[in-house]
């Protein structure tokens, strides 16, 4: 499929997906959401994808924010349908069955910001910069971000971050809990590729089982889908094989079913 704002590569089960638009700093606007939407939604049923890395062009942002110039004149009625299709994109990664990584190249600020939160793991680059600078535009974060910043780093820490709408360096937000590492820019996509790597030899179906009971953990019934989820595993090919390989002493093959 041909996109106009984003770049998709797949290379040994993993999709890359780069947001393209380096000359506006990799900015969002409603079309190339929905293009980074598409992309993870095919991605779901296409057996050659065991995971997806996202990132942005250039070495200056990963995505610098929304597309202000797009929105500046919008009514209410507008604005709370750009929040809401939103929302529909960061929701659509964030439920995906395969691993989605962020690979923090720069700045993510605001909605750039939301999108690396919605994806399950994020690796910053040395040079990144994370922000919320909507306050300083009249505007409240509208992809997610006053829910999925509380969520990860605690309710103060992300007071401060959204109401002084000043940007963070990679180390502290390593430190804060909002990434799970940081690493020089030339090695940010070697690192996530080696990551995603040691996650799809597992078994497909357990690792869309724990994406999933991740994100039941924070509607408050995580521990009855576990059991429920636990119980089915043992009805699948792959825990056969997992554990015939487990007490053979051998490496498994899963197959996904």
């Amino acid at each position: 499929m041909t996109y106009q704002f984003i770049l998709t590569e797949v290379s040994e089960k993993i999709l890359t997906i780069t947001i393209d638009r380096p000359d506006k700093l990799n900015a969002l606007n409603r079309d190339l959401l929905q293009e980074i939407k598409q992309a993870v939604l095919n991605a779901q049923t296409d057996n050659a994808v065991a995971g997806i890395i996202l990132t942005g062009s250039g070495n200056k942002a990963f995505a610098a924010g929304a597309d202000i110039a797009e929105f500046a004149s919008y009514t209410v009625e507008e604005g709370t349908a750009l929040s809401g299709a939103g929302h529909l994109v960061m929701n659509e990664i964030e439920n995906s069955i395969k691993p989605v990584i962020a690979a923090v190249n720069g700045f993510a600020l605001g909605g750039g910001c939301e999108l690396a939160m919605a994806c399950h793991i994020r690796i910053a680059s040395t040079n990144a910069k994370f922000g919320q600078p909507e306050v300083k535009l009249g505007l409240i974060p509208g992809y997610g971000g006053t829910q999925r910043l509380t969520r990860y780093i605690g309710k103060a820490q992300a007071l401060e971050f959204l109401l002084t709408a000043e940007n963070i360096s990679a180390e502290k937000a390593y430190a804060l809990g909002l990434v799970n590492n940081v690493v020089p820019q030339e090695d940010l996509i070697a690192q996530c590729r080696g990551l995603l790597e040691k996650v799809i030899t597992k078994s497909p179906l357990t690792v869309a089982q724990i994406l999933k009971l991740s994100n039941d953990f924070d509607h408050g019934n995580g521990f009855e889908q576990e059991i429920k989820e636990f119980g089915i595993c043992f009805g699948t090919n792959d825990f056969k094989e997992g554990t015939d390989a487990f007490l053979n002493k051998r490496a498994a093959t899963f197959t996904g079913s």
